[in-house]
């Protein structure tokens, strides 16, 4: 499994089954303050066991699992290791999500429609270094240095300081994708950015970040290419 591979496949299940748990504003403010993962991200990943709890129900039987295993086999020649399908399999979900992004906002899509705004400012700021140095130098030195830690949960960034590191005409792009308000594409990001450094960063070092940056990019082409024209 790839670096991020435990993180996308969990996203894409929860995405295409439609998990849309609710969070009151309150229950946000307290979990982005106190680190881990937080009233979105959290949903998906951690919320009351979920991903755990559906990855059990589907192993032993013809579901979703088996979905995005047959995606990463049949789109990358069987082949298991890197990066695989992970780029093809969120730019399938992403695919679904547009068409009925008017229903309304569902927790995982916009976690989905997040990822590649997180890979492509890593990207774009040098790789996982340039971004951290990024973070870094705008005065997040303690939330960065807990996103490597193997020690410390994640601290997450504050919402409202997300137009420091990410373009307002992103967030509005996200909104229209998925039907979220900006205050949810915020503190998706706000939670999403940690997670995927803290998944990049397994030794709690720098020591996997040519194999982090050429994952990063070998998904966002695969997302380009799998996206309706």
């Amino acid at each position: 499994m790839s670096l991020l591979g435990n993180l996308v496949t969990q996203v894409a299940r929860q995405a295409l089954e439609g998990q849309d748990t609710k969070h009151s504003p309150n229950q946000r403010t307290q979990s982005a303050s106190t680190g881990g993962l937080g009233g979105i991200l959290g949903s998906i990943l951690g919320g009351n066991n979920s991903a755990q709890t559906n990855t059990q129900s589907q192993s032993n039987g013809f579901g979703l699992d088996d979905i995005i295993g047959g995606m990463l086999g049949g789109q990358m020649g069987g082949q298991t290791s890197g990066a695989g399908g992970l780029g093809s399999i969120l730019g399938s979900v992403l695919g679904k999500g547009q068409a009925s992004a008017r229903g309304g906002s569902n927790k995982a899509m916009l976690v989905a429609a997040l990822m590649p705004i997180a890979l492509n400012w890593i990207q774009r700021n040098g790789g996982l270094s340039g971004a951290l140095n990024k973070v870094k130098d705008m005065g997040f030195s303690n939330e960065a240095q807990s996103w490597m830690s193997t020690q410390q949960q994640n601290q997450n960034l504050d919402p409202n300081q997300i137009n420091k590191l990410f373009d307002k005409q992103e967030i509005e792009h996200v909104c229209q994708q998925t039907g979220a308000d900006e205050t949810e594409v915020r503190q998706g990001l706000a939670e999403l950015l940690p997670e995927i450094v803290n998944q990049l960063t397994p030794s709690g070092d720098l020591a996997k970040e040519q194999e982090a940056n050429s994952e990063i990019k070998e998904i966002l082409s695969q997302i380009s290419a799998s996206l309706p024209k």
